[in-house]
């Protein structure tokens, strides 16, 4: 709750003017029982009439008063905790945005989701309806209950006396009404991560006949939900008659005996009204406390989950802390990668599907002593079966993973030492898994360099071969695209992803599998004009078709995460080793494929 109060802190003055409308409020609030005792005693001593109806509209005139300043407060207030809510947000989803894709390979997206949106507003409330009542219910308390003591001392202790009681009962039950609000916002991240998956895997469930499935899973997350939420709300919901039944016992304890002070002569009729008037006043803070602990445990569960995401902390840190300058030269592009060992921990999940050496169970160990160089302005093809580390390696270039030991260098420069952003503008990368946002055409393929002009779009997409196709669309370039490209099909979805990283004419282009959903004349196609246009770029390539990498300057062979083998593709059938059993290989698929 520490961030808290930093927020409070500063809106400070703004709360200020708020704490001060909620002043007013009250002392005009509590001045109206005392009107009430003077208008009532007016009539019984049979004062004039001028003087009575003086009075009536004096107590008018307050009440109307009243609403204008207390909405006045509730507007102030209220408006600093959508201040507040707004810049955690913002402030949250800036965090996001720094924590390293391990945490991403981690965290539910719809836990997220739920955390970003509904914990917030969790605090939103806390920090606009929970301060007005935090500070209401002890300014009422101090006014009405300096009023009914200088009134009658006795009648005071007696009217309070179930307070106490309600105060212990109220304790007992914060701490389980804590686990439970845990319980249903736990609950609603799995619900939410459970709904996102299935939507985005929507085809997949149709595909294999799994609705019935998903809908049992679902209906198991909703009914647990459920409960959990039926059970805060019965303990929620003890707190109103709860708090009413304390007002009702402390009004009908006055009734009783200052009724019968007032048959005896020892209290005024006018003192009477006055009593019951304050009593009257304290009966919504005195509910409004139950609501308060309610919303209170709720605000603190929030914050305490928003936390954990505050206290991550990215994997990598940017190489502006190791010194690195902000002037440097342009990058050229020749990459070495020196003694480079890798191993993912044992949490995470590697993006190319294979598997560790499985010689510690805490770091699978995937990538061992990977040497060699990457002239600049030259093509280096990776290859290797499923599961060899290619994909590992080629993550490691942009930094989307770090080395565990060895290093990787840019121009002779170890890449630790670059800024993330200055690291990454240099470098455009293509994933095996394509990922398109839910725009136009255009947009996604600007995505990298958005002030460029739609000719330097279409010029990438023809680059990539799939201009023709996108002209085709009704719209063109100025089609709206489902989430995630789901309206394209996988070719098309590559070769737009592929489109984005070359209108970045970044200096190294690496491709991981980036065209394995095209056929294979295409891919040629592709590959013939990216030599010709990127003659002085630094490309990387994975591919599992040794026919579109055979005219690569340099061949890299990896198995198990070491490299068994390198040359060019001439050398390498020469040697008749792992490469040619590859070839060899894919070269019969292909003769079987044409029959």
């Amino acid at each position: 709750m520490q961030r808290l109060w930093g927020y409070i802190y500063q809106y400070r003055y703004r709360y200020m003017r708020g704490i001060a409308c909620l002043v007013t409020t009250a002392t005009l609030a509590m001045s109206i029982p005392w009107l009430l005792k003077q208008a009532v005693e007016g009539i019984e001593h049979g004062r004039p009439v001028r003087e009575i109806v003086s009075t009536v509209l004096l107590i008018i005139g307050i009440a109307l008063l009243q609403g204008i300043v207390r909405s006045f407060s509730r507007f102030l207030i209220f408006n600093i905790g959508r201040d507040i809510e707004y810049q955690l947000r913002n402030e949250l989803f800036a965090h996001l945005q720094t924590l390293s894709l391990s945490y991403y390979q981690r965290q539910p997206i719809g836990d997220l989701m739920s955390r970003l949106v509904n914990d917030v507003t969790a605090v939103r409330l806390l920090l606009g309806l929970g301060i007005i009542n935090i500070l209401n219910t002890p300014l009422y308390y101090v006014y009405a209950m300096s009023a009914m003591l200088a009134m009658d001392p006795i009648l005071t202790l007696l009217a309070i006396t179930p307070y106490p009681f309600m105060f212990l009962v109220v304790r007992a039950m914060s701490r389980q009404l804590m686990e439970r609000t845990l319980n249903v916002q736990a609950g609603l991240a799995d619900l939410s991560s459970r709904v996102q998956e299935s939507i985005s895997g929507m085809p997949v469930i149709r595909a294999y006949v799994r609705e019935a499935w998903q809908n049992r899973v679902f209906g198991g997350l909703n009914d647990r939900f459920k409960t959990e939420n039926i059970a805060l709300a019965r303990l929620r919901g003890l707190f109103p008659p709860l708090m009413k039944g304390v007002s009702g016992t402390g009004l009908l304890v006055v009734l009783w005996y200052g009724g019968s002070q007032v048959i005896a002569g020892q209290l005024s009729l006018g003192d009477l009204v006055a009593f019951m008037g304050y009593l009257h006043l304290l009966a919504w803070p005195t509910m409004a406390m139950g609501w308060l602990i309610s919303l209170y445990q709720r605000g603190k569960a929030a914050m305490q989950r928003l936390e954990v995401i505050w206290q991550t902390r990215p994997d990598l840190v940017d190489g502006t802390g190791n010194g690195a300058s902000r002037s440097t030269p342009p990058v050229r592009g020749e990459i070495g990668f020196r003694h480079v060992d890798f191993a993912y921990p044992a949490s995470e999940q590697r993006p190319d599907g294979g598997l560790g050496n499985g010689r510690s169970p805490d770091r699978r160990t995937v990538l061992h002593d990977i040497t060699f160089t990457v002239p600049a302005g030259k093509t280096v093809a990776i290859v290797g079966r499923m599961g060899a580390g290619k994909s590992s390696l080629v993550n490691l270039l942009p930094r989307l993973f770090d080395v565990t030991s060895g290093a990787i260098t840019i121009d002779g420069r170890d890449i630790r030492l670059f800024s993330l952003a200055e690291l990454r503008r240099c470098i455009g990368f293509v994933p095996q898994d394509p990922f398109l946002f839910s725009a136009r055409i255009q947009d996604n393929i600007a995505f990298s360099q958005p002030e460029v002009d739609s000719d330097a779009a279409r010029r990438a997409a023809a680059l990539a071969r799939v201009d023709a196709e996108v002209e085709d669309f009704p719209k063109g370039y100025e089609t709206v695209i489902g989430e995630r490209g789901m309206t394209l099909s996988g070719g098309q979805k590559q070769r737009l992803t592929l489109s984005r990283a070359l209108l970045a004419d970044t200096p190294i282009l690496v491709l991981d599998d980036a065209l394995s959903s095209v056929d294979a004349t295409t891919e040629g196609e592709i590959l013939q004009a990216l030599r010709t246009s990127t003659t002085e770029k630094t490309v990387l390539i994975i591919s599992h078709r040794v026919s579109a990498i055979r005219d690569a300057d340099l061949i890299v062979v990896l198995e198990a995460g070491r490299v068994v083998e390198m040359g060019t593709h001439t050398e390498l059938v020469e040697r008749g080793e792992m490469y040619t059993e590859i070839f060899q290989d894919q070269a019969l698929e292909e003769e079987l494929a044409e029959l």
